[in-house]
């Protein structure tokens, strides 16, 4: 096992904290010097916010841990790749290493619908390390959302049956 599997693991496990309380199942953690300084998985749902995501958590954990905005030795860990918010706080707070699971191709900003950390006319770009235990991520993900839509059809087909019983 790699590095980056290794800690891509302890993000999977932040995105299962996610997926316990209902919310989309993505997990992030930040490293610096081999140590994990940040924790954070979704709370949009919870929190009812919509920059609630992991990684922009995690960042703001990691600014704290370190004293600085400026997080400039750390690589972030997350499970599915950062949407175009989240792109912009990594730049914006200098990470220099992204390493993601699952691509988004309807919401990734760090190389599927464009590539916002490694974009020239910004004064920081990040590593992006794309695809890391890519297989679980995806499937986390992909399970959530199936089950999601089978409960949003049996609470559909149970309203149905209710309404002709009235």
């Amino acid at each position: 096992m790699t590095i980056d599997e290794k800690y891509m693991k302890l993000a999977l496990d932040e995105a299962k904290k996610a997926e316990a309380i209902g919310e989309v199942p993505i997990g992030a953690l930040i490293v610096k010097d081999d140590e994990i300084i940040a924790r954070a998985h979704n709370l949009r749902e919870t929190i009812q916010l919509p920059t609630a995501h992991a990684e922009h958590i995690a960042i703001e954990k990691a600014a704290e841990a370190v004293g600085s905005w400026r997080l400039e030795d750390c690589t972030l860990y997350v499970t599915l790749e950062p949407c175009v918010m989240c792109s912009g706080a990594i730049v914006m707070s200098r990470i220099p290493r992204v390493v993601y699971g699952a691509a988004d191709p309807k919401g990734g900003c760090s190389g599927s619908l464009m590539d916002l950390l490694q974009e020239s006319r910004f004064n920081h770009r990040a590593e992006v390390v794309s695809g890391v235990l890519e297989e679980e991520c995806g499937d986390m993900l992909r399970n959530f959302f199936k089950q999601l839509r089978n409960k949003k059809k049996q609470a559909k087909q149970s309203q149905e049956a209710n309404d002709l019983n009235s």
